[in-house]
């Protein structure tokens, strides 16, 4: 079984040439070791201690590489009247420890009964997607990331692109990469708390 030997982020993998690709869902990309089946059928092992992320290259110790493309996933996209309900709609699911990914003017959560009972009730506008899912690490992933700023840099500059494939395209999988990493630090640094600052 051939074995990963580095991960090479997106922005780093410029000039590789992928000759497999693994589909996997956020909860796979966030693990810690794993084995999957590629999109050609060979079993790889995957080590590996900060996140995956979408276009990110696996090198294996056979001397090839293949590149990682985030599983579509069934999720609730909500919108709301104005960035204040928007925002009020983003406090209530972290509230309720939901993964949530922000977007700048809606958000996703994983689709669930529950949860779309509760974006309802709180007035947003609820549509059923399949799509990537990207959710905003926690306080926890940020103390994990060793290299945090690097990797945050990379996805800020290198993933804010919105190719916006339909599921017609043939391509297998949605590139929706409207991520907005700008919003979702201002969500995640930004609690309210009245730090006072000490001159």
């Amino acid at each position: 079984m051939p074995r990963a030997t580095s991960i090479i982020a997106a922005h780093d993998a410029r000039g590789l040439s992928a000759s497999d690709s693994v589909l996997l869902d956020h909860a796979q990309r966030a693990a810690g070791s794993l084995s999957v089946v590629s999109v050609k059928g060979r079993t790889v092992h995957i080590d590996f201690k900060d996140r995956l992320r979408h276009d990110d290259v696996v090198a294996l110790d056979d001397g090839s590489f293949i590149e990682v493309v985030a599983k579509p996933e069934a999720l609730l996209e909500a919108r709301a009247a104005d960035v204040a309900a928007l925002a009020r709609v983003a406090w209530h699911l972290g509230d309720r420890h939901i993964a949530v990914q922000l977007l700048p003017n809606r958000v996703r959560v994983l689709r669930t009964p529950a949860t779309e009972e509760l974006l309802t009730a709180l007035g947003a506008k609820v549509a059923t997607i399949d799509a990537p899912f990207e959710p905003e690490g926690g306080a926890y992933e940020l103390h994990a990331h060793h290299d945090h700023d690097h990797d945050h840099a990379h996805h800020a500059h290198g993933h804010h692109h919105d190719h916006a494939h339909d599921h017609s395209c043939g391509c297998g999988h949605d590139h929706s990469h409207d991520h907005d990493h700008d919003h979702a630090h201002d969500h995640g640094h930004h609690h309210g708390h009245g730090h006072h600052h000490h001159k």
